[in-house]
């Protein structure tokens, strides 16, 4: 069944079409993924469909009834909520209750005896019963934990803006809509919380519309692909692996239907100027053929970046880091870090978010000074910074620069690697932005296309060291991938500082695991690898756990924040409850599960939607449980 659907849609914005006559339509069960070159109209198109953004013409149609949230890059939050207000914003009654019920039992532990408050608070607790406000609480704690927040009372307006998304995040996620749009979900979010997302997504019932540009994240979660070229929409029904094989195949086919159109008209075109002397109606008919065909319009094979640019040389001698540490407000980033980059280096740095890894880049770049030790930069060395924050720069810097005089500063004329040269409007247009897009202002950009011209201008300068901190948020999948064969051909040492798991497994071969504490551990091998060192560590530790034997220093496991935020903090009057009703509800739930299961065995197959339904119950009820359960052994763990 459709939930919504679009009917001849067109849209522009002055002399750019974003959709040209766009029809479709989203089923209950689909996880469309949306790709399409930075600019195309990715997110207006999911404006559109949230209501945000109006068409030029056609409809667009939307069950009566169907609830949709849209999740966008930038969203707006009230800076003065705690993170559960702002989670619970939308949550009404619910969230009073809550409210309430942790007012009167901080004040029943001052006077237990008062009965007048005892009566209180079993109404309250008897509402949230009716209401599922204990579900929604314990959701809710779940989801923010997962995705990295364990403080629920701290207010918005102190966290960043990469934990203020995760929040807005959460609240889309709780509210379990019909239709979830979301605009970038992955950005700002490590590979622990991707991941998480990633199989919460796969269970999810309801309908998903989603840009990113985590292909591992599209392969896993979508069973749909649009995608959006020079305004038409083309569908392809499977997920991204199966869209690379089907785009690769069109794209040959129109090649060779192209080139085989051509060689027809060109025989046509011969026979034409022969002169034929009699104008038969055959003849005739065979004239305006010709006329048709020369007048047909073939659809080019969609551009795609060319990073083509000359290299420098680079000395033996590159950056040596000798015992750096630094620190900020009492916690440590960096821990006495030495290592020597050699010109051959391919290295991907991870970790959590805020554990340090951009300030590293920083040092490294001498724009922020150690605390102690010293960088040594060799005399040839030419850095390339590609930062998360570039379009802002260059937003800032030169928002009424036209994008040809923005490259003309590197020179009217660039050398490229086979060492032609060729003016800047040629290599822009290498790079995805034609003629009529050179000559306006940098504001009109968006920020995938603002990231993808400072990218341009960062490689034509020809750096041998090439540092890129979270590149792959806001690029698209295809100037990602022409990225990674670049990465993969050019000489100089590259630094990655990156979540996106992809792009770590085609571009690095070491890895730098930032840990809490400041502390760096080396891997050999992609980011696939590492995965298999940590879980090899994992079973070591089991192993020696069982036997009782006691860890050595290197085998420690680092304890995250959440951890030690749960092992200070004693559980709240509220969490005691909680924990104290989550047992038998667990049980109550079991026993419902084993009664549908029951009906579902004995109910008929030709009663199809009774089968159906039970089945669905059946899921629902999993879910459920899966998620008591886990807020369950939280708490058992804190209570310990």
């Amino acid at each position: 069944m459709s939930i919504i659907t679009l009917q001849s849609v067109k849209k522009g914005f002055g002399i750019k079409e974003i959709l040209k006559d766009a029809s479709f339509s989203l089923d209950v069960t689909d996880k469309v993924g949306l790709i399409g070159t930075n600019g195309s109209g990715k997110s207006t198109l999911l404006k559109m469909i949230a209501g945000l953004e109006t068409i030029d013409s056609g409809q667009i149609l939307v069950n009566s009834g169907s609830k949709i949230i849209y999740l966008p890059q930038q969203p707006d939050i009230d800076e003065n909520r705690t993170v559960l207000e702002q989670v619970f914003a939308k949550s009404g009654e619910q969230m009073a209750l809550v409210r309430e019920y942790e007012e009167l039992s901080d004040q029943l532990a001052h006077y237990p005896e008062d009965s007048q408050l005892m009566s209180r608070l079993s109404a309250v607790m008897q509402r949230m019963d009716s209401t599922g406000a204990w579900e929604l609480e314990t959701n809710a704690k779940i989801i923010l934990t997962k995705l990295g927040i364990a403080d629920f009372d701290v207010k918005v307006g102190t966290l960043s803006g990469g934990y203020r998304k995760r929040i807005v995040l959460a609240t889309a996620l709780l509210a379990e809509p019909d239709v979830l749009l979301m605009d970038e979900p992955t950005n700002h979010l490590d590979v622990l919380c991707v991941e998480w997302l990633q199989s919460y997504l796969n269970r999810y019932r309801g309908a998903l519309f989603l840009i990113t540009h985590d292909r591992y994240f599209l392969d896993k979660v979508t069973n749909r692909i649009m995608e959006i070229d020079r305004g038409d929409i083309y569908t392809y029904t499977g997920n991204y692996s199966y869209y690379l094989e089907k785009k690769a195949l069109a794209e040959e086919y129109a090649v060779s239907s192209q080139r085989k159109h051509q060689g027809v008209l060109r025989r046509e075109l011969e026979w034409l100027k022969r002169g034929p002397k009699a104008r038969s109606t055959k003849q005739k008919a065979r004239i305006d053929r010709v006329h048709a065909m020369r007048d047909t319009e073939f659809k080019q094979v969609q551009g795609k970046v060319d990073i083509s640019t000359v290299s420098r040389r680079i000395g033996k001698k590159v950056i040596e880091l000798n015992n750096i540490s630094k620190a900020y407000d009492g916690s440590t980033l960096i821990n006495n870090f030495t290592y020597e980059f050699s010109p051959e280096d391919r290295i991907g740095i991870i970790g959590a978010n805020g554990v340090g890894k951009s300030t590293l880049m920083n040092i490294i770049t001498r724009q922020v000074q150690p605390d102690s030790g010293n960088v040594e930069i060799g005399s040839t060395i030419h850095i390339g910074y590609f930062d998360q924050h570039s379009e802002d720069l260059l937003t800032a810097l030169n928002e009424n620069k036209r994008v040809i005089d923005y490259i003309k500063e590197e020179g009217e004329f660039l050398q490229i690697a086979d060492g032609t040269k060729i003016t800047a409007s040629q290599m822009l247009e290498r790079f995805l932005f034609p003629g009529t897009q050179q000559y306006e202002p940098i504001r009109t950009l968006s920020g995938g296309e603002k990231r993808r011209l400072f990218l341009l201008r960062l490689l034509i300068s020809a750096p041998n060291v090439l540092i890129l901190d979270e590149p792959t948020n806001d690029l698209d999948v295809q100037t990602l991938a022409i990225l990674e064969e670049y990465l993969e051909d050019c000489t100089g040492c590259v630094i990655v500082v990156s979540h996106d798991r992809y792009f770590l497994d085609r571009t690095i071969d070491t890895i730098f695991a930032v840990e809490e504490g400041g502390y760096i551990k080396q891997y050999p091998g992609n980011y696939s690898v590492y995965l298999d060192y940590k879980k090899a560590e994992e079973a070591q530790r089991e192993t020696l756990n069982t036997k009782g034997k006691s860890k050595t220093v290197t085998d420690e496991k680092v304890t995250s924040p959440e951890t030690e935020v749960k092992k200070r903090r004693r559980l709240s009057n509220w969490e005691k409850r909680e924990f104290e009703q989550l047992e038998g509800k667990i049980a109550q739930l079991e026993e419902e599960k084993s009664s549908v299961e029951k009906a579902l065995v004995t109910a008929t197959p030709e009663n199809y939607s009774q089968v159906q339904k039970l089945y669905e119950q059946v899921e629902s009820l999993k879910q459920v449980i899966d998620v008591a359960t886990e807020r369950w052994l939280e708490l058992a763990e804190m209570d310990s």
